[in-house]
């Protein structure tokens, strides 16, 4: 049976741009798939083919068990959105957007005023319920947003960098909305070009550029793929980095990295703890005095530069404005 989202060969042009190229995904019940990749992957353009905003011009796609493209009214009935930039009308307050957002969904007002005082208070916004949005931070825009996506309690949500904008400390908040959401059973589909994001709130990770799905797996799977651990090590004086790199070479099963500004080598190994004491021993018999050294995991960020030769916030130039085509095809469609 396929899963809460569900997406087989999905394409998507726009002129010469093929902003999807056959893009499948299968999202089970409860849990939360985190897309990601860099500006211009596709996204963006898959989440607005999943919730109508965009129609594919191939493939198939089911959200909640209903066809997007046979049956969208009742998708969206099912769904919730939460786009890149808060969309909230910031001359009412955020009382007023949720009750707003209420009736439009056709709830009864004193429904809609209920749940709109039941969502300020899950996303600690009751203090300023009555202040117009205007005058909020851009971390509560961001929780507003969310809030009002959820006026309906809908069993699939579908998040399009929801943090992007906030500062460190609101990210970690609306980390901890988005976990008690998804532990309440909530399907979530999340795009992020943080490889933190994905790592701290996925399930699963699919890794998308040029329109395509070019992995998946759990976190640990696609860490798995890049080969193993790391040595680290911050030397202490730059001249003696040509040395230290001699020296990790003969233990490494790759190339080392090296970064002049940091005065850190990187390489790949295999050995574990007991590698680390022995590159330890012979940069001190080679005379190389270190600041810091250690073994570790590869991280996503490693995973995507591995699997797509460029980091994740690199813009791909080609395909940078398929979802910018998208947004002005959507806005032609509402029109």
């Amino acid at each position: 049976m396929p899963g809460a989202i569900y997406a087989e060969g999905l394409v998507k042009t726009f002129g010469d741009v093929r902003a999807l190229d056959g893009v499948d995904l299968d999202v089970p019940e409860g849990t939360v798939l985190g897309l990601l990749g860099p500006n211009g992957a596709g996204k963006t353009t898959a989440v607005r083919c999943l919730t109508t905003l965009l129609r594919p011009d191939s493939g198939k796609a089911v959200v909640a068990g209903i066809d997007v493209l046979r049956q969208p009214n009742e998708v969206r009935r099912s769904i919730g959105l939460s786009g890149q930039f808060a969309a909230v009308d910031e001359y009412l307050t955020g009382r007023e957007n949720l009750h707003m957002v209420g009736q439009l969904y056709q709830m009864k007002s004193k429904v809609a005023k209920a749940r709109a005082a039941e969502l300020l208070d899950q996303f600690h916004l009751s203090d300023a319920a009555d202040r117009p949005t205007k005058t909020y931070s851009g971390g509560m825009r961001r929780r507003l947003d969310l809030a009002a996506a959820l006026v309906v309690s809908p069993p699939v949500m579908f998040m399009d960098e929801p943090t992007t904008g906030l500062d460190p400390r609101n990210r970690q908040e609306l980390w901890e909305v988005i976990k008690q959401l998804v532990a309440g059973g909530t399907t979530l589909l999340l795009t992020t070009q943080y490889l933190e994001e994905a790592d701290h709130l996925a399930h699963d990770i699919a890794v998308v550029d040029h329109g395509r799905v070019i992995a998946r797996g759990t976190s640990d799977q696609l860490k798995a793929r890049t080969g193993g651990e790391r040595v680290e090590v911050v030397v202490h004086e730059r001249h003696h980095m040509g040395t230290a790199s001699e020296v990790l070479a003969g233990f490494g099963k790759g190339a080392t990295t090296v970064e002049q500004h940091t005065r850190k080598l990187t390489v790949p190994v295999t050995g574990g703890a007991k590698l680390l004491a022995e590159v330890i021993r012979e940069l001190d018999a080679r005379g190389i005095e270190i600041d810091d050294i250690g073994l570790r995991r590869p991280t996503l960020d490693d995973v995507f530069i591995s699997l797509t030769g460029h980091a994740a916030e690199v813009r791909d130039e080609e395909n940078g404005s398929a979802d910018d085509a998208g947004r002005e095809q959507e806005k032609e469609t509402a029109k």
